[in-house]
């Protein structure tokens, strides 16, 4: 007896409430591309989804084929969809915006769904430069802990982080620091996180960097770098971290000064 086809998975986008407004000056291919984003954003279209032919999404909504081919495009550029050949359109993962204010970013990815990952590429201790001496507030030379780890989402790199702690402070295993983040550590052995100095900026990808994080060499990436005090004062971490600028955005909330 023949097998019978397989059927063919549906197209998630079906589902989806999408539309354009002709006689907005809005042009045609942003209104979908946006209507798309957001529905990554909620959940709607969640990772892995395959987005179904452009041809028969175009039918659906009336549009042109360069219009949709146009907006997937867009997301393409974003980082929020992938085109795999032999596979399709795939949604990725929504970009991960992350506030300015003192939380890991294990906590923020796992708070956004992204199921975090941890690979810790360097477990050591070395002597203080004269930066993480004053950063740390310990004496040029002193022994620190230096921890780098690339963090990730749904097995994609979202970010290189060199972290430095006093030395002593906290027992930092490789197994437990690839299981969980940092400040979790932090906080399992007692240290109350009070606040942090913080400075962020941006810069091209290095060759190492961008083979690291899989970026091109010269793609945009984020920088930060904070320093960390506990409730009494104290520098507990002095943080150096780069982000890729597809993948993740800092947020920021702006006060009227009366």
């Amino acid at each position: 007896m023949p097998k019978s086809a397989a059927k063919p998975a549906v197209d998630p986008t079906v589902s989806l409430h999408l539309g354009v407004d002709r006689s907005s000056p809005v042009p045609l291919y942003f209104q979908l591309s946006q209507q798309l984003e957001a529905a990554i954003e909620r959940g709607a279209l969640t990772p892995g989804s395959l987005l179904g032919n452009e041809i028969e999404l175009a039918g659906r909504l009336g549009l042109s084929r360069p219009t949709v081919r146009q907006a997937i495009q867009s997301l393409v550029d974003k980082g929020l969809l992938v085109r795999r050949r032999g596979v399709g359109t795939q949604v990725v993962h929504s970009q991960v915006k992350r506030p300015l204010e003192l939380s890991s970013l294990y906590d923020d990815l796992e708070a956004a769904g992204q199921r975090p990952e941890t690979r810790v590429l360097l477990n050591t201790v070395e002597p203080a430069s004269a930066e993480v001496a004053a950063a740390l507030d310990v004496a040029e030379g002193d022994e620190v802990h230096l921890v780098e780890r690339l963090r990730l989402a749904h097995g994609e790199p979202m970010a290189y982080l060199r972290n430095h702690i006093p030395a002593g402070l906290l027992e930092l295993d490789t197994a437990r620091l690839e299981a969980t983040g940092l400040y979790r550590l932090m906080r399992a052995a007692g240290i109350t996180l009070h606040s942090a100095r913080q400075s962020v900026g941006a810069r091209a990808a290095t060759e190492a960097e961008g083979e690291l994080l899989g970026e091109p060499v010269g793609a945009p990436l984020l920088t930060m770098q904070r320093t960390t005090f506990d409730d009494t004062g104290r520098a507990v971490e002095f943080g150096s971290h780069i982000y890729r600028a597809s993948r993740y955005s800092f947020e920021f909330q702006l006060l009227v000064r009366p």
